[in-house]
């Protein structure tokens, strides 16, 4: 009777068949899996991973980092080689071989499951603070739409610390005859004196750029504990970001993946174009010449320190452990080649890093020269970088306005990519727990989920907003994923056995030599999780209490954070206990039974499951959540 059933694809109503594209539209006719759909075409798939690899972060986490090129790239490479690749082929794997989501995956290890809920909680927190930085990067591009940058002069918004020189807040005055006095400069301009020659004390005073950021674009409060009013233009900027991201993602990977040809490709366009003009500038090559490091210390590759910030840096760029790769990898058909696709993929994301430098150092160092100042004095760091120092640079050009609108837009892309493909990871994760539903109602669902997320954003642009998003950033986007990774490659590799994962793979592949796999078993059994366990010491050891602005935060803001991270791991060792409770037996056979897995794991679709998993459960009937009996035998269908 099986056989006279309607494929699901299709919905039964007496005679009548309705078409994929009228109810399931985010499945075409020629996919494999015509249950959860495929990637259009490869070019989609790559697309859409180097999009969610090269964000904002190629822009200024690794300008951080990398201070000096030359020194810095020889542990960057050898990090990308012992801890970047061997976690983002695992994880592209591991998504394709069962063509499931970050939390259905882990039918592989049951006990484990809750590793896969920690990585789509952490995605979420970042995914609401994220959506922020997007809006500010609309906000920019809106405000660059004039005759002349608004941050390029002290405007009326300016108070008498802003400018490009120093300050003089002290001098000396001869009030009577041989009487000399040390007085501020309130003082002496109230009562009309003038300062003996050389007798002036300097301090740096304010870019434009800077008071414009924190007093117009955000009207920064005092801190966490004011949080003012909604900044109503950088909430409808919000609320732009997330429509352009539910309109993108409302038939899935089917429209997301025809967005990415424009947002993955455009930054390079834009990259090379304002790497060309800064080419042209005088001073130049003074930045340039700072980012290589033409006087490069490599003795510094003695320092701990710097080994420390390559091997984060690889990690954090190429997006391992928040599920995402997981997600997008499961819309592959089965035999693609992933082990290609990951290696193009994080080589594209590390060399757009280093061109993405020559682009942005250019332009610094044309900012040092004309401002008399060395290139280490006006580079900065992440926010500072993005919406202070490179918009200062960018108001001293010829057409600033063009190139800030061309820059500032670029930013709307980069993180736009990244935006979609972590959207997809929650939406994906829906549709596996809840098949049926998403199939009938993906928009409403997708919509919907925009709309949470931007409720929950609101507070991020508040007068305040800045010290939640840096609060988030700080505790989310750290210790959550480092632990979720150390966890994935124990379980995948020590316990549900690293020989094993790599006949699965085979299976996709096709059978590799020994040799082959040689680099790849020294990896992931043993180099990479003594890799991020150390950095996650480190970080632990090396924790400082964050602040913005050096403005420190509150014992309740501090407290919130760590609230927030032990929430997203809480769930791993919540699920290992809900799932031993399921089990039969004594604890010990509990505990071995939820170390076998599933039994309806395996490769989603019946023809690619041959001899190794020719019993497996159906993943699509009702018993998907069922853990396997203590002799591990498989259910009958």
């Amino acid at each position: 009777m099986d056989k006279l059933k309607c494929p699901s694809f299709f919905k039964c109503r007496g005679k009548e068949k309705v078409t994929a594209s009228s109810e399931n539209f985010h499945v075409g006719e020629n996919d494999e899996n015509q249950d959860r759909g495929n990637w259009s075409k490869k070019s989609d798939y790559i697309l859409s991973m180097v999009g969610y690899a090269v964000g904002l972060g190629n822009v200024w986490r690794f300008l951080i980092s990398s201070s000096v090129l030359s020194a810095f790239l020889i542990p960057y490479a050898i990090m990308l080689a012992l801890a970047g690749l061997p976690l983002y082929f695992l994880e592209c794997s591991l998504g394709q071989f069962a063509s499931l989501g970050p939390v259905s995956v882990w039918r592989i290890l049951p006990l484990f499951q809750g590793v896969g809920i920690t990585m789509v909680l952490i995605s979420i927190f970042v995914t609401i603070y994220y959506n922020v930085i997007i809006a500010y990067s609309l906000y920019y591009m809106f405000a660059s739409f004039q005759r002349e940058l608004p941050w390029k002069n002290c405007s009326y918004w300016a108070d008498n610390t802003c400018s490009r020189s120093p300050i003089v807040t002290h001098c000396n005055v001869s009030i009577k005859l041989g009487e000399i006095f040390q007085v501020n400069k309130s003082w002496l301009d109230a009562n009309n004196f003038t300062c003996i020659n050389g007798s002036e004390v300097y301090q740096p005073g304010q870019l434009p750029s800077e008071q414009y950021w924190n007093k117009v674009a955000l009207q920064r409060s005092s801190g966490l504990d004011e949080p003012g009013v909604i900044v109503w233009y950088l909430a409808l900027c919000l609320l732009l970001a997330w429509l352009i991201v539910g309109t993108a993602l409302f038939k899935g990977i089917k429209s997301s993946g025809k967005v990415v040809y424009f947002t993955a490709i455009f930054p390079y366009v834009v990259l090379l174009i304002l790497l060309i003009r800064g080419a042209t500038l005088d001073g130049s090559s003074k930045g340039i010449s700072y980012y290589i490091g033409a006087q490069s210390n490599f003795t510094k590759l003695r320092e701990a320190e710097v080994w420390k910030d390559a091997a984060t840096q690889i990690f954090y760029s190429l997006s391992v452990a928040w599920g995402g790769l997981v997600a997008l990898s499961s819309y592959n058909k089965f035999n693609n080649n992933c082990f290609s696709d990951a290696i193009v993929i994080c080589l594209t994301n590390c060399l757009t890093s280093v061109f993405a430098g020559f682009a942005i150092f250019s332009i610094l160092g044309h900012m040092a020269h004309i401002s008399g100042k060395e290139v280490s004095q006006v580079v900065k760091s992440g926010f500072d970088l993005a919406f202070i120092a490179y918009p200062e640079a960018l108001a001293l050009l010829p057409g600033g306005p063009f190139w800030s609108i061309l820059f500032f837009f670029m930013l709307l892309t980069l993180g736009l990519d990244s935006q979609f493909a972590s959207i997809e990871t929650i939406t994906t994760t829906i549709q596996d727990l809840f098949p049926k539903v998403m199939k009938k109602m993906r928009v409403p669902i997708t919509l919907g989920c925009c709309l949470v997320l931007f409720l929950l954003g609101l507070v991020c642009v508040t007068q305040a907003g800045i010290y939640w998003v840096h609060l988030i950033d700080h505790f989310c986007a750290g210790w959550g994923i480092l632990i979720a990774a150390i966890l994935e490659l124990m379980g995948i590799m020590w316990i549900y056995g690293g020989n094993r994962f790599i006949e699965d793979i085979e299976m996709m592949i096709g059978t590799k030599r020994w040799i082959f796999w040689l680099w790849w078993r020294a990896c992931w059994f043993v180099i990479t999780p003594m890799l991020l366990t150390a950095i996650l010491i480190w970080s632990l050891v090396q924790f400082h209490r964050p602040d913005y602005a050096k403005i420190p935060y509150p014992d309740w803001g501090v407290a919130l954070g760590w609230c927030m991270i032990i929430f997203c791991i809480i769930w791993i060792p919540i699920m290992a206990i809900i799932k031993l409770i399921q089990a039969e037996g004594t604890i010990l056979q509990r505990i071995v039974s939820c170390c076998r897995p599933a039994s309806n794991w395996g490769p989603y679709l019946e023809r690619h499951r041959g001899e190794r998993y020719k019993n497996m459960v159906d993943p699509k009937k009702e018993t998907d959540h069922e853990i396997p009996t203590v002799s591990g035998s498989r259910k009958p269908e």
